[in-house]
């Protein structure tokens, strides 16, 4: 939703790859955002009948908070952003994707496993990982979806992570609890991303995969 990073993100993909790229604002949470999203891709393409081949419903929030203590307002934070901002973009994209297309659904190790103090937050990313599964059932054999499953990755997200956390804890204990001593970085998880839309693994389809640098493998 920031136009500022929005736009640093053009700019570094276009001195990356040389390609064009587009940034368009989006509140996931909304069913019209997310209409008018898809609207504009294909403004940019310039004909009424474009078609979408990858979508990535990566848009997360992340907050550690005690089921006690949790409110409403708290409940729908994290579940309006997780959970119904992947519906809601997917549903948005799903006429662009009938000719075939791939969907990735980022959810994280605790979709899989649990956390401790972030039940909320395990309850989205354990909704994502459900509805890909249904989802792949539901859209084969035009559609594959798919959902990675990253741990802690160096993004601006756990930037925030561990500003909130204070003294709770740091990077060296984070990085303590993983087999391969260390978090993981954005490019490793775009390369799971990346392999998993690629024709080559065109009989993937309700996978879901972790990427968390063993943290589930115990």
């Amino acid at each position: 939703r920031s136009a500022e990073r929005g736009a640093g993100a053009v700019q570094s993909l276009k001195e990356r790859t040389g390609k064009c790229a587009v940034y368009v604002p989006c509140d996931v949470r909304k069913q019209e955002d997310c209409r008018q999203a898809i609207l504009a891709v294909g403004k940019h393409e310039g004909t009424p009948a474009f078609t979408v081949d990858i979508l990535v419903n990566s848009a997360g929030v992340y907050t550690e908070q005690r089921l006690e203590n949790v409110t409403e307002a708290d409940y729908a934070a994290i579940m309006d952003v997780n959970v119904k901002g992947t519906m809601f973009l997917t549903q948005a994209a799903l006429p662009r994707m009938y000719g075939g297309g791939s969907i990735v659904n980022v959810a994280s190790d605790a979709g899989i496993s649990g956390n401790y103090g972030c039940p909320v937050y395990c309850a989205s990313k354990g909704a994502i990982v459900a509805l890909t599964r249904a989802l792949a059932l539901d859209l084969a054999s035009a559609i594959r979806v798919n959902c990675v499953c990253p741990a802690d990755v160096d993004t601006p997200l756990l930037t925030k992570q561990l500003v909130d956390a204070g003294e709770g804890y740091g990077l060296e204990d984070m990085e303590a609890s993983y087999p391969l001593g260390r978090i993981g970085r954005p490019a490793e998880i775009a390369h799971v991303i990346c392999s998993m839309v690629s024709p080559a693994n065109s009989f993937m389809t309700g996978a879901v995969v972790a990427a968390d640098g063993g943290l589930t493998a115990g």
